[in-house]
């Protein structure tokens, strides 16, 4: 007897994911899911939308002190470079995002990739380095709002305290009204959301413009020598310095050091921590108008309008003052430069710059959380009531109060700015998965025909993959021994409840039930 098309569906399916942890899910069902009555989406962005929400994400407070600290402890002028390694690093990466978000145009990102090409188990660990990512990034940056507030109101006079004391428990009230404020206007809509961080990016885009230009009136050439600062070991406080450095530096047995060549590459995995918005745009694949061509505009227009941005910032900051004197400063940010030659105002400015950057940040930030976890949860791999959606609006309004909230208490209560690096190696390794998958996408569905595609065949996706590798070596030991706690919780959760509740697993479940039955009534 001829088997079925289920039985032989079956029988491929079980010898393609042995031990069912590496079965795929296809594209054709990630559409159809996506699609489903109640847990969809509404496509309401553009081009526009897309290019300033990776403005959005990107261009924050950071723009006015990661460069700083990257040129203070690590690269020195050189940290121009260090941008551009890492800009480089993003945009070979972000190619692989626009073509599989192009194939696949459905929310979770590089979550949703890695299952349609890794199978089940790299899929859910993907997800949750991207909530790891995006969870702790809206943490942080909330917190860090709610002190840059502070310091506005001192400007004016005001003394308005960050924190407040309940209990014998610091309280960073801020952070709680932010959060509160973009959780309810994602609640809204997304296209509404849009609109308010549209008018935000503006204005942030017009400061950081001030900045440069007030910033290159005290530029001195003698600043910028050497470029390349000399390798010298940090002063060494044992165990704890040992832990401080980087992976590749405590595997090759380096003693702890900054600037020199490796220092650049230190400085581009600090700064790297700019450019993580961008794999954020890529979650809001399914509420994008016409994803084929607005996604890859989208991403690559503000990929490259933050990338000049950054590059400028950094010239004029590190030709204002040397970057010995950055060094000498606690927290060095671009308001330690203007301060170091007299000029207050624009500190003053930075200081407003810096809190209506952070705003937009958050947004984004909160909205990719949300639709990570609506999208595992779509799967059953989370809890599938957390994907519901507002028939009113077709907006995940249960799932975005719960993100919203854990964001806020987290915020508010803990000292969660000890976990940043955090961010940077979550958005890293699903970089290496994406840059992967590519390859495994083409070998698996060479049917397929997205709008874009990487050039250069297999050698862009390569390249991206051992560079953002490389770049996660350049993360401190102790991030790396916080990420495989991180990973060994995620495991446990994994198989304790993902893997049973998988509704691929049903699936195959349910197929495999098909082929016993029709094997017994052919032998009765």
């Amino acid at each position: 007897m001829e088997p079925s098309v289920n039985t032989s569906f079956f029988f491929s399916f079980r010898l393609q994911t042995p031990m069912n942890l590496l079965r795929t899910k296809s594209i054709e069902q990630s559409i159809a899911d996506a699609d489903e009555p109640g847990r969809k989406l509404k496509r309401s962005l553009s081009t526009w939308d897309l290019m300033i929400m990776g403005v959005a994400v990107a261009v924050g407070a950071g723009i006015f002190s990661v460069g700083a600290k990257a040129a203070a402890n690590f690269s020195g002028p050189a940290v121009t470079v260090s941008f551009a390694i890492a800009a480089g690093t993003c945009a070979l990466a972000i190619m692989c995002y626009a073509e599989f978000a192009t194939a696949i145009p459905v929310a979770g990102s590089a979550y949703v990739f890695t299952y349609a090409t890794m199978g089940e188990l790299l899929a859910w660990i993907i997800g949750w380095n991207l909530i790891l990512e995006l969870f702790t990034a809206a943490a942080v940056i909330a917190k860090y709002w709610g002190i840059y507030l502070s310091n506005v109101f001192a400007l004016t006079g005001l003394d308005v305290p960050a924190a407040i004391s309940l209990g014998g428990v610091d309280l960073y009230w801020g952070a709680f009204l932010i959060v509160a404020i973009f959780t309810v206007l994602l609640v809204l809509g997304t296209k509404l959301s849009a609109r308010v961080g549209n008018v935000f990016t503006i204005i942030k885009i017009c400061v950081v413009l001030f900045v440069i230009v007030i910033g290159f009136t005290y530029v001195k050439a003698e600043n910028y020598s050497p470029f390349i600062p000399a390798s010298q070991p940090t002063e060494s406080t044992g165990n704890a310095d040992q832990l401080k450095q980087s992976l590749f530096g405590f595997m090759t047995g380096a003693e702890p050091a900054q600037y020199g060549t490796l220092g650049i590459f230190a400085g581009a995995a600090l700064v790297f921590f700019a450019f993580i918005g961008f794999d954020v745009v890529a979650t809001s694949a399914e509420e994008v108008k016409n994803p084929q061509k607005t996604l890859p505009r989208g991403i690559f227009g503000g990929l490259a309008l933050v990338t000049v941005l950054y590059i400028l910032v950094s010239l004029a900051l590190t030709g204002m003052v040397s970057y010995g004197t950055l060094a000498e400063a606690e927290n060095p940010t671009l308001t330690t430069a203007f301060e170091a030659v007299g000029n207050t105002t624009a500190a003053k400015v930075i200081a407003i710059g810096s809190l209506i950057g952070l705003t937009t940040v958050i947004m984004v930030l909160l909205m990719g959380l949300s639709r990570v976890v609506l999208a595992m949860s779509r799967d059953g791999l989370l809890p599938r009531s957390l994907s519901k959606t507002s028939e009113k609006r077709s907006t995940p309004v249960r799932l975005q109060i719960i993100c919203g909230s854990a964001v806020a208490v987290v915020a508010g209560l803990t000292n969660v700015d000890l976990l940043e690096e955090m961010i940077n190696i979550g958005t890293l390794s699903a970089f290496v998965m994406v840059s992967l998958g590519i390859l495994v996408l083409r070998r698996k569905r060479p049917d397929l025909k997205p709008a874009f595609r990487v050039p250069f065949g297999k050698v862009l996706p390569v390249v991206s993959a051992v560079l953002c590798l490389y770049l996660m070596t350049n993360l401190a030991v102790e991030t790396w021994i916080f990420f495989a706690v991180w990973l060994v919780i995620g495991v446990v959760i994994y198989f304790s409840y993902g893997q049973r509740h998988s509704r691929l697993n049903d699936r195959f479940t349910e197929a495999r039930a098909a082929v016993n039955g029709e094997s017994a009534s052919t032998q009765v």
